[in-house]
């Protein structure tokens, strides 16, 4: 590597001598030599930022490529995102509806409900004064039975008394 730098110093160093001597063909022919390496280097260095640039554009192409595949995809999924959330909006909405019908309904059931519990209550009072009705009734018609057995009693009594009247009545007319 030092070898070629070496030679490298020492042919600029020949090119500086010769442009240096005033030795007019050799002059000529290595300022017509540097030249073409000018015109060549230009044209190199021209060729070369050309390569840079088309490098430079294609990278930017690439690039734009890959953002705007990733900008459709995105609004592929911004698409369904919104018609996912325009129906999730859809059946919160119809979800409150319901709601709100179903707290009707339950109002509506609880009235009933209370209006029930109360009827209820009035029936099991009406229960419990028919029932203090029917014992009573019950206990009077048992004293009546009681009070009828004894009248009968007393009137089978009685009416002994009457025949036994009677026989001694028709003994003390004959």
């Amino acid at each position: 590597m030092i070898q070629l730098l070496f030679l490298v110093l020492f042919g600029e160093g020949m090119v500086a001598f010769l442009l240096m001597v005033k030795i007019g063909l050799l002059r000529e022919l290595v300022m017509q030599g540097l030249d073409q390496v000018k015109v060549l280097w230009r044209t190199h260095l021209l060729e070369a930022s050309l390569v840079g640039f088309s490098l430079f554009l294609g990278f930017l192409i690439d690039r734009m490529h890959h953002y705007l595949r990733k900008l459709v995809e995105l609004r592929t999924t911004m698409g369904t995102s919104r018609k996912e959330v325009e129906r999730l909006e859809k059946e919160k909405l119809h979800l409150r509806e319901n709601e709100g019908k179903a707290n009707e309904n339950i109002k509506k059931l609880q009235k009933n409900f209370s209006n029930l519990a109360d009827n209820l209550k009035k029936l099991k009072l009406e229960s419990t004064e028919r029932d203090k009705q029917v014992e009573t009734a019950e206990a009077h018609v048992a004293a009546l039975q009681k009070q009828a057995a004894d009248l009968l009693l007393e009137y089978d009594r009685l009416l002994e008394d009457n025949q036994n009247l009677q026989t001694q009545a028709l003994g003390y007319r004959s």
